[in-house]
């Protein structure tokens, strides 16, 4: 009954399921009242500027991919002139299936989110407790588009060509795609954000989502596809590369045990997913507020999920020492989660405390807000770094080569309910959208009331969730360094050279290796940060043409409308320009590495990239979101309340920290996972072909 067909099957089944249930939520969300003209009116301009730039985003993402395919079929997994024809033809037609799951998870998203923002604004009139079930319902098909896609193509690629290093191929498609829709969307959004806060809040006083503003409709559209479209594509990443690095190690394990290793980790995946179906249809709100029930269905997820593990584990005979493993990822998951809500909950000190330098002025709730970002890092990476030892030691009595593969099983178990962080997640974008449209729609000061706490669980939960993506990106990138060990050994083996045990840092390839590593999530962050202050300064520019040129506008006479689509258009323009860069740059230094430094380098350099992204992510990402908080905290009416100096100088922070925890932040956990793909892919041409 553990045979790996047997999981294959139950796991599409799964998958369909999954399907099934994001129809149904659709559906509901569909059904709720809608009839506000105006909020019709602007919601059809966020849907149609969001897929304006979803559908250009991917025409030149496709051109690229078309690129990349072609590269991989004629050097993957070996050059086609020396190995077999068919296997670089199913690696290549992996690495497109990847890329297109992971574009179809968005598209779902945008299209749902886009419809559930004009819902949730008009439930707020009936009470927050309706308006919450229709924003978290509206993300919660995002949650399950993206998990039952994961599933169902890591299945169908496992089951069609029994073949490890091809799921390899498929992941790199996701994590390729994810890369640029993450960045690109990070761009648009932070652009439009960062530009109507500078005008509009600093220099002109008025509302965050005041329709006068001509870039308000830009900040929405941003909102989807970036905080969306991105991040469903990179938790869709980090799932499918958790997944596949665990399969690649249980294929190796398998071959020398007997033991079926990898119906252990189909029955994981298929485990999680499940758990999240009941756990989103389980959600409901209490008494306790949106962000109390937001984690609190977290919780529940998650011991649904032990729970089932369990009793496979019993029921199939697989071994308690990985199931043990996959427990401490999905313990560790939650404590990163908890330390990122402590330093962007705006109950908690970190936030009161940054609020309250604002009172100072912008430069000292900069200095806050770096201080408090930095000291985050700690519990985040000591958790990771306990989860990846402790699943180490405890699969270190099964033998060789199961350490390992209890580290990528412990990515598996933090990955597991990722249905229902990527449901909380897209629920942040939409009470977002649905404040904004609650204001221009005229619903009144209650609604408002209303959409504002439902904004604010977002924003903290937005901050778990990342805290969460980045810190399983952790654990996978050290199991894909496993699999990328395994895949030189296995390609050593072919070519009848030495292969690799680990890494000497005192070997100076390997340091070298490691300095160039560590430098990459940092020039990757600043080309996106830069891309996103270019951008915005013709955004203002535009601003402040309409604001002169068209009269009556800033006083808000009637029938007298913004030129939204300006403001649209140079976001997608700009983002589109400035994504592409950025991307290459990491993918361009990691093939320079290897074919100078051949796999002891690429090793030193996996390491660097994965020790010196993660502290930069989590960084950025909770930095980013404390200032959010702490702007929000003061426009509440604490600390002279909205017009305010402080409010004046949390705006400032809360404008740095829009770039760091919505575009570069949460773009460095794709960047590790995607230069640890492209290693492991082109272990054998590194072998084959480097200088020293």
């Amino acid at each position: 009954m553990n045979s790996l067909d047997t999981f294959i099957f139950i796991s599409l089944g799964v998958s369909l399921l999954a399907f099934l249930f994001a129809v149904w939520l659709y559906n509901w969300v569909k059904k709720r009242p809608a009839d506000n003209k105006r909020i019709a009116e602007v919601g059809k301009l966020i849907s149609s500027g969001s897929s304006t730039f979803l559908r250009k985003e991917y025409i030149m993402l496709a051109k690229f991919s078309s690129a990349v395919a072609l590269l991989i079929f004629v050097f993957l997994p070996s050059p086609v002139w020396n190995g077999n024809v068919t296997d670089n033809i199913f690696m290549a037609a992996a690495y497109l299936c990847g890329t297109a799951f992971s574009a179809v998870a968005g598209v779902i998203g945008i299209r749902v989110a886009t419809m559930a923002n004009m819902k949730t604004a008009e439930a707020a009139k009936n009470g927050i407790k309706p308006s919450f079930m229709a924003g978290f319902r509206g993300g919660a098909v995002m949650g399950m588009a993206v998990v039952g896609s994961t599933l169902l193509g890591i299945s169908l690629i496992r089951a069609i060509t029994d073949d490890t290093s091809v799921l390899l191929g498929f992941s790199f498609g996701a994590s390729s795609l994810a890369l640029f829709a993450k960045a690109g969307g990070g761009i648009f959004t932070k652009t439009a954000d960062i530009s109507a806060d500078l005008v509009g809040k600093v220099e002109l006083g008025i509302p965050e989502d005041d329709p006068r503003n001509p870039a308000v409709i830009a900040d929405n559209v941003g909102d989807n596809v970036g905080d969306v479209a991105g991040m469903g594509a990179d938790l869709f990443d980090s799932n499918v590369a958790s997944m596949s690095a665990a399969l690649v190690l249980a294929g190796v394990l398998d071959g020398a045990t007997g033991f079926n290793n990898s119906a252990m980790v189909m029955c994981y995946a298929a485990s999680g997913l499940l758990a999240s179906i009941i756990g989103v249809f389980m959600a409901r709100m209490g008494k306790g507020g949106p962000t109390r029930a937001l984690n609190k269905s977290t919780y529940i997820t998650t011991a649904i999920f032990a729970a089932i593990t369990a009793g496979a584990t019993f029921a199939f005979g697989f071994e308690w020492r990985i199931w043990g493993a996959s427990m401490i990822g999905l313990a560790v998951g939650v404590i990163i989660g908890v330390a990122s809500n402590y330093f962007t909950d705006d109950s908690r000190r970190p936030v009161k405390n940054a609020a309250q330098a604002s009172e100072s002025g912008p430069a000292l709730t900069i200095l806050s807000g770096v201080s408090y970002g930095f000291m985050s890092v700690l519990p985040s990476l000591a958790g990771i770094g306990v989860a990846s030892l402790a699943a180490y030691k405890i699969c270190e009595p099964l033998g060789e080569g199961y350490p390992m593969f209890g580290i990528a099983m412990a990515a598996v178990g933090m990955l597991s309910i990722v249905g229902m962080i990527i449901s909380n997640d897209a629920y942040g974008p939409i009470v977002d959208n649905a404040r904004g449209l609650a204001e221009m729609g005229g619903l009144g000061d209650e609604v408002l009331e209303i959409t504002d706490k439902l904004d604010s669980a977002g924003n903290t939960v937005k901050a778990i969730t990342k805290g969460f993506a980045i810190g399983a990106a952790g654990l996978t990138v050290i199991a894909l360094l496993g699999a990328f060990i395994s895949e030189v050994n296995t390609a050593a083996a072919e070519l009848g050279v030495a292969g690799l045990a680990g890494f000497d840092i005192m070997n100076p390839t390997v340091f070298f290796g490691m300095l160039i590593g560590a430098a990459v999530p940092a020039v990757f962050s600043a080309m996106l940060i830069l891309g996103v202050g270019r951008n915005a300064q013709r955004m203002v520019a535009e601003i402040h043409r309409q604001f002169k040129e068209i009269i009556g506008l800033k006083e808000g006479k009637e029938g007298v409308v913004p030129e939204y689509d300006k403001c649209i258009e140079i976001a997608t323009h700009g983002a589109l320009r400035e994504l592409v860069p950025a991307g290459l740059v990491a993918i361009v230094i990691t093939l320079a590495v290897g074919f100078i430094g051949g796999v002891q380098a690429i090793g030193g350099f996996l390491c660097g990239n994965i020790v010196a992204g993660l502290l930069l992510a989590l960084f950025m990402s909770n930095a980013g979101g404390l200032w959010d908080n702490a702007k929000k905290f003061i426009e509440s009416g604490k600390h002279g309340g909205k017009g305010s100096d402080a409010h004046k100088a949390a705006v400032v922070g809360d404008t740095v920290g829009d770039p760091f925890k919505d575009t570069a932040g949460p773009s460095i956990n794709t960047q590790i996972t995607v230069v640890s793909l492209i290693s492991s892919l082109a272990a054998t041409l590194f072998l084959s072909f480097s200088a020293f």
